[in-house]
């Protein structure tokens, strides 16, 4: 068992081989296109189109709405329909921009950048900005602003995160086995920005072919290490794979670069690879279409702005009625009340499950067993946490080191009592975050 890991963390049913072991199919989208403005954290893009203009695959529909922002592309030909608010998968209705699809998918001529070789940090970075790439693990923070650090020469690992930890969830292991070559491409392309620094793919254990195929790539490259994680929730998380890997120890009040780390997930550094070698902006993502209601699972190829129904087509429908839809994995994704939303950039996968074992469970009194602090990944009480949530007491919150929780859900799993202990906490962390924006 390989020992890199952390403390805490747990085992859930993977889940993975519904869709581990049919490749990706690409998928063409039949209705209208919606491309939600805000797909990344920080100011929203805003529209370079109007109603009634005609755009091309790859033609930038929205501009970046300031530096911690992301320009937006168009993923087919077609006709701006409109520019209104759409429902997103959070529930929130954003503003959007539709295109209706012509069904031709006629692109725009791309500027093929020289050899990465011959770029310098700055030129490299400005192709990734250009390019609309933000972190597609589920966070969606700008690249170019990642790869900015105060200090690069600091900088002294490189880490792709390719643990895919969460549950179902087997788009990265796909990518891994079909194009390991952009993964180790998009590598050698970040450590041109971090001449100090060395690579590290970070892969958990239960994926060796990848690890496999990982090291005979990277064999004749002494900056690039193949390093084997414990299969472990959540190993995937940020600090949590800067531990393991690095040993390394970072808080809530820093970021990777404080600790010489920058970390990308294993999309993202492919679509710095395909922004920096091939000049195309960010217009596909993998989507793994998953869980036992569904009657082909797989992962697709899908073109960012198709609509969730269309996904649940391409993998053959339900062969049951789902009792829980989730839109990303089931630790951390969100549940869904309605599948007419769109993909987005962040879109990790579609989760159709039958059974909800969480709404059937009537929370009771905690019993003070202690297994949601063995488990807790960021070393916090996350019982006494919800409980100062549930009385709104921020101060003392904040004092127990409430915002360390990194909202993972592992204490809500091991929980005999079945309390919401993830929920709590993450409702109490949003609102101290806000108050901290407003001052």
């Amino acid at each position: 068992m390989s020992k890199l890991t952390f403390l805490g963390g747990i085992h859930p049913s993977d889940g993975k081989k519904l869709s581990k072991d049919r490749p990706i199919k690409a998928v063409l989208p039949k209705g209208d296109l919606v491309y939600p403005l805000s797909q990344h954290i920080g100011a929203p893009a805003k529209p370079v189109v109007n109603k009634g203009d005609h755009v091309l695959t790859g033609q930038l529909i929205a501009e970046a709405g300031g530096f911690v922002s992301a320009p937006i592309y168009a993923s087919v030909s077609g006709t701006v329909k409109a520019i209104e608010p759409r429902r997103v998968v959070t529930g929130d209705m954003v503003e959007s921009i539709i295109i209706e699809n012509d069904g031709l998918y006629e692109e725009v001529e791309y500027v093929v950048p020289k050899p990465y070789t011959e770029l310098n940090r700055d030129e490299i970075v400005a192709l990734v900005q250009k390019a609309g790439v933000v972190g597609m693990g589920g966070a969606g923070f700008p690249t170019h602003v990642k790869l900015q650090p105060k200090n690069p020469a600091k900088i002294d690992y490189v880490i792709a995160n390719c643990a895919e930890c969460e549950p179902y969830l087997t788009s990265d292991y796909r990518r891994m086995v079909e194009e390991p070559e952009k993964v180790v491409g998009g590598m050698r392309i970040m450590l041109k920005i971090f001449e100090n620094a060395k690579g590290i793919i970070a892969i958990e254990d239960n994926k060796p072919d990848c690890i496999q195929i990982m090291k005979e790539l990277t064999k004749d490259n002494p900056r690039i290490l193949v390093k084997a994680l414990q299969t472990k929730y959540p190993q995937g998380a940020e600090r949590q794979l800067i531990y393991a890997t690095t040993r390394r120890m970072i808080n809530s009040s820093m970021l990777p670069a404080d600790a010489g780390c920058v970390v990308d997930n294993c999309d993202t550094i492919c679509a710095i690879y395909q922004a920096v070698t091939e000049g195309k902006p960010l217009m596909h993502r993998i989507v793994t279409v998953t869980g036992q209601a569904i009657k082909k699972p797989r992962n697709f190829l899908v073109r960012i702005g198709t609509n969730y129904h269309e996904l649940i087509d391409e993998a053959g429908g339900f062969k049951e009625k789902p009792v829980k839809i989730i839109s990303g994995g089931p630790m951390m994704g969100f549940a869904l009340f309605d599948l007419d939303v769109p993909t987005t950039k962040t879109a990790s996968a579609l989760l159709c499950m039958t059974k909800d074992e969480v709404s059937r469970n009537e929370p009771t009194a905690c019993i003070n067993c202690g297994r949601c602090v063995e488990v807790c990944p960021g070393r916090v009480m996350p019982n006494k946490l919800a409980d100062l949530a549930e009385r709104f007491d921020k101060e003392t919150f904040e004092k127990c080191d409430g915002m360390e929780c990194c909202e993972c859900g592992c204490c809500s799993y091991v929980c005999p009592a079945k309390r919401q202990l993830t929920q709590a906490i993450k409702t109490m962390r949003k609102v101290i975050l806000e108050d901290k924006k407003k001052k």
